[in-house]
C-alpha cells in the first residue's frame, strides 16, 4: 500500500523540476497523477508539450497511472479544463500542487510591465485561478454528497517573498508574497468544504530559478551521494501534505535539503503606545528608532553566506551588478 493509494492529483508545472520531482514521487505512492505544463522557458517565453508526456512515459512505464496536460494555468477556462480533465480522466480529484512558476530577474528602474505583469500571472493569477476552479469542483461535491472525503490543496512559495526577498525580484517576490497570504485566506475558507490548504517553501534546490546565480548550484555530487540540492527533497514533504490523514492546514514548510521547517507569518517585534493622545512626529521619531530592527542588507549576507559560503558572495554581487548597470527604461 502507497500512502497516496486512490488519490487523484493535479500538479501544475510538472515537466520538469520540483514539480516533476512530485509527480514521479506521487506516481510511485499510489496516486494517479495529471501531468500539467505547457513546456515554456523560465521567463514564460516558449511552448513544448512534449516536456508533460515525458513525465507522463516515465511514470507508466513505471507501472503508475498519469495523463498529460498542456492548458494555461493564467487562462481562467483552461484552469477550469484541467480540473474536467482530471475527473473525466480518474473519477474525481482529491489533491491539487499548484507549482507552476516563472522568473525574470530585473531592476526596480529597468523591469517593464510586461516583465512584472508576467511573472505575476503565472506565479498569482495561476495559482489563484486552478484553486478557484477546483474549489468550485469540490463545493459542488459537498453539496451533493456532503462532507467526508479528504481535499487538499498545497501551493509553493519561496524564501523570495515570505523570509528572505531578493533583489531583482520586485515580481517574483510580489508574486510569491501573495501566494503564502492567499494560501492562508484559502485555509480559513475551504474548512468548511473539508478543504486543506498548505504551502511549500523550497530553500536551496536545483531549479530553473536557482541555476542561472547561485554558485555551485549545477554541480551535482558523485551518483549514489546524497544530493541536498536535488528537486527531489520537497517531493516527500508535499507527499505528506497530500495524504488523507495529515492534519495540518493553513501551515508554510520550507525545505533546505532534509531540513524541514514550520514557519509562522509576518509576526510583531516591538511596539511603541499611548493611551491618552495621539503621537506627534517629533514625539515618535525617538519611540520608533529606539526600537530593534533588522538590517536588511545585513540580513541578505547572511542568508548567501550560510547557502554558499562566503568565497562566493562576490559571485552573486557580479550577477546582481550586470542588472543594476542596464540603461533605465520608459
Amino acid at each position: 500500500m502507497g500512502s497516496l493509494d486512490g488519490r487523484v492529483a493535479l500538479i501544475t508545472g510538472a515537466g520538469r523540476g520540483i514539480g516533476r520531482a512530485e509527480a514521479l514521487f506521487f506516481a510511485a505512492a499510489g496516486a494517479r497523477v495529471v501531468v500539467n505544463d505547457r513546456g515554456v522557458e523560465r521567463d514564460g517565453s516558449g511552448i513544448d508539450a512534449s516536456l508533460a508526456q515525458a513525465v507522463v512515459d516515465e511514470i507508466t512505464a513505471a507501472g503508475g497511472h498519469a495523463i498529460a496536460n498542456g492548458y494555461d494555468v493564467t487562462d481562467w477556462q483552461g484552469a477550469r479544463r484541467m480540473i474536467d480533465a482530471a475527473v473525466q480522466e480518474f473519477g474525481d480529484l482529491h489533491v491539487l500542487v499548484n507549482n507552476a512558476g516563472i522568473d525574470n530577474h530585473a531592476a526596480l528602474e529597468t523591469i517593464t510591465e510586461d516583465q512584472f505583469d508576467s511573472v505575476i500571472a503565472v506565479n498569482l493569477k495561476g495559482t489563484f485561478a486552478v484553486s478557484r476552479w477546483a474549489a468550485h469542483y469540490w463545493r459542488a461535491e459537498v453539496d451533493q454528497h456532503g462532507p467526508g472525503v479528504d481535499r487538499v490543496i498545497i501551493n509553493t512559495a519561496s524564501e523570495s517573498g515570505l523570509t528572505q526577498p531578493l533583489p531583482l525580484q520586485s515580481n517574483y517576490a510580489a508574486s510569491k508574497a501573495g501566494v503564502g497570504a492567499m494560501t492562508i485566506v484559502h485555509a480559513l475558507e475551504l474548512a468548511r468544504l473539508g478543504v486543506r490548504v498548505n504551502c511549500v517553501v523550497p530553500s536551496m534546490i536545483r531549479t530553473r530559478t536557482s541555476l542561472d546565480f547561485v554558485p555551485g548550484f549545477s554541480e551535482a555530487p558523485p551518483q549514489g551521494q546524497f544530493d541536498p540540492l536535488d528537486p527531489i527533497r520537497i517531493a516527500p514533504v508535499a507527499a505528506y501534505l497530500a495524504t488523507a490523514g495529515c492534519p495540518m492546514t493553513g501551515q508554510f514548510l520550507t525545505v533546505r535539503g532534509s531540513t524541514v521547517t514550520l514557519l509562522r507569518n509576518w509576526s510583531s517585534d516591538g511596539h511603541v503606545q499611548r493611551d491618552d493622545r495621539a503621537w506627534t512626529v517629533a514625539e515618535l521619531a525617538p519611540e520608533l528608532e529606539a526600537l530593534p530592527r533588522p538590517d536588511v542588507m545585513a540580513d541578505l549576507m547572511h542568508f548567501f553566506e550560510a547557502a554558499v559560503g562566503p568565497a562566493e558572495l562576490q559571485v552573486l554581487a557580479d550577477y546582481a551588478n550586470t542588472y543594476f548597470q542596464q540603461s533605465p527604461s520608459e
